[in-house]
């Protein structure tokens, strides 16, 4: 399928990677249904926006079917909703791992779910994001990097249940990219790890989109329940 025929679901649309990510596949020709926690959001030609929160289970279920019964069937979905938290452990309170938890994890897997069922009969492809906070076990995002580590594992789990069905499941990983997830931290602690990464510069918006038109094209059919961690990191 030619990637302007594709009706694309990307949460997390209205800014930083989920909306950058919206803006290209939109003006690629894509139709791009895009949601975020806001009443309103940008407007652009075959841009569909709608406002839902991903840790809602019945707004997600009315999001997905409704952009699969709107436009006929789903192509593909990114799942760019997110949120950071950075602490030391004995300072954060339950509530922020509630928070991350909810929106990080239990969005992610709703929405999956809603976008498997969807794409049962016609295939598609799946995009979670996880984070190299998970591998470079970065200190101060104990709880940040938990909430990824479990999008990572279920992601590899629920890829090998859609596999039948002709839906791939996999995950990018950003290295810290200049986006309000990381606005509040100190600029010497980004520093600070940037310098302990294989590629010694922050991420970028383009090496994010290189990676999902990797796992949204058909040189991707046999690559399921894996994860790219960028910046050279492991």
């Amino acid at each position: 399928m030619k990637m302007a025929d594709r009706i694309i679901l990307i949460t997390g649309a209205t800014r930083g990677i989920g909306r950058f990510l919206a803006e290209t596949f939109r003006g690629r020709g894509c139709v791009v249904v895009g949601c975020g926690r806001s009443e309103t959001a940008w407007e652009a030609d075959n841009f569909d926006y709608q406002s839902c929160d991903v840790s809602d289970e019945k707004a997600v279920v009315k999001l997905v079917r409704g952009a699969a019964r709107k436009y006929g069937r789903l192509d593909a979905v990114l799942n760019c909703a997110g949120v950071a938290s950075m602490n030391h452990s004995l300072l954060t309170p339950a509530s922020s791992m509630e928070k991350l938890l909810k929106i990080n994890v239990i969005g992610t897997m709703l929405v999956c779910r809603e976008a498997a069922k969807a794409m049962k009969k016609t295939g598609g492809r799946i995009v979670n994001f996880s984070s190299v906070a998970v591998p470079m076990q970065i200190e101060g995002e104990a709880v940040y990097a938990a909430s990824k580590a479990a999008v990572e594992t279920f992601t590899k789990v629920f890829a090998r249940e859609v596999a039948p069905f002709g839906v791939t499941c996999n995950i990018v990983a950003p290295s810290p990219i200049d986006t309000d997830l990381i606005r509040g931290v100190p600029a010497e602690t980004i520093e600070a790890l940037v310098k302990r990464m294989g590629i010694k510069r922050k991420g970028t918006f383009e090496d994010v989109l290189q990676v999902v038109d990797f796992f949204l094209s058909e040189k991707s059919d046999g690559v399921s329940g894996q994860t790219i961690y960028l910046g050279g990191v492991s």
